[in-house]
């Protein structure tokens, strides 16, 4: 079967499309389909506007579609960045100043104050744009003083995961390689359950 991807961000179709070929499904991209149209990410929480990209991509394609929403929420900050997380700093995808903006808010807290969590919900539509599948994956860590590494994108920098249980690495998410971050990370998470759960809902 194919099933689109709902994003134009090029790391999140390889992270999805990795995980996605073990079923033999053929992935398609928003340049596949003569593209898609912007969505408002409006609603309160990532389920929601994983939700409404989902369905507005499969009403426009007529494909099972699969979207996400991330981010980052962050204890001291009541939550934020949150759904706002890719532009916290005012301007959509900056990264660099979203990271300083970041820190900013959390200068001079001690370790133990800056407890966080990334967070990706996924959200599988079928051709006619009724919700088939919603799933949140998500990792728990700290944000780190500065930045490290010079992998991956968004907030990984400053993330440090913590998790009881979990061999720590004390590398920053940044600093990890593909396999070892997909192995705890949110959307990795997320898209292991997808991967349990899709051979039956597409017989649905």
């Amino acid at each position: 079967m194919e099933l689109l991807l709902a994003t134009n961000n090029a790391k999140k179709v390889a992270e999805l499309s990795r995980m996605l070929a073990s079923l033999g499904v053929s992935v398609l991209t928003p340049d596949n389909v003569g593209g898609l149209p912007d969505v408002d990410e409006d609603q309160p929480d990532f389920a929601g506007n994983a939700a409404k990209k989902a369905r507005a991509a499969a009403e426009r394609s007529g494909h099972w579609c699969l979207a996400d929403d991330s981010g980052l929420e962050v204890d001291h900050l009541g939550g934020a960045p949150g759904v706002r997380s890719a532009r916290y700093a005012g301007e959509h995808g900056d990264d660099a100043a979203n990271n300083v903006k970041l820190l900013a808010e959390l200068a001079n807290l001690p370790a133990e104050r800056r407890g966080a969590r990334f967070v990706c919900a996924l959200a599988l539509a079928d051709p006619s744009g009724q919700i088939a599948c919603a799933i949140e994956g998500t990792a728990s860590g700290r944000i780190l003083d500065a930045p490290r590494g010079d992998g991956d994108f968004g907030y990984d920098p400053l993330f440090l995961f913590t998790e009881p249980g979990f061999d720590a690495t004390g590398r920053g998410f940044a600093e990890l390689e593909a396999d070892e971050k997909s192995a705890v990370s949110h959307r990795g998470r997320a898209l292991r359950t997808l991967v349990e759960q899709l051979p039956t809902v597409l017989t649905l």
